[in-house]
């Protein structure tokens, strides 16, 4: 079992900053192997892709945060960041860390932390 968890999600003001923070543990014992990513699902909205970054740290991101948002991850603590800057009311969303292992095909979710950007 793999256990995903998000943490650093709160309000805050148009043009502010967060960072967000995925722990992995359980029976991911390492996630060198794991490709990584943040989605965000807005209220009546699909889940969308926000940023990927692979096994060899190679990253994309949607175009509505390129130059705002940088993803990245310590495989030595298990652990993957988002840091978000200069936010917008449209960046408000539950935003959920995913790990996938593509040689298995396998993929998994944390719970989501919200993000409410507002004045």
């Amino acid at each position: 079992q793999v256990q995903l968890v998000e943490s650093g999600g709160g309000l805050v003001q148009p043009g502010g900053s967060l960072r967000l923070s995925c722990a992995a543990s359980g029976s991911i014992s390492n996630i060198n192997a794991y490709d990584l990513g943040w989605y965000r699902q807005a209220p009546g909205k699909e889940r969308e892709l926000v940023t990927r970054i692979t096994v060899i740290g190679s990253t994309n991101y949607v175009d509505s945060v390129k130059g705002r948002f940088t993803i990245s991850r310590d495989n030595a603590k298990n652990m993957v960041y988002l840091q978000m800057n200069s936010l917008k009311a449209e960046d408000t969303a539950v935003y959920y860390c995913n790990a996938y292992l593509s040689s298995r095909r396998l993929g998994y979710w944390g719970q989501g932390t919200q993000v409410t950007v507002s004045s």
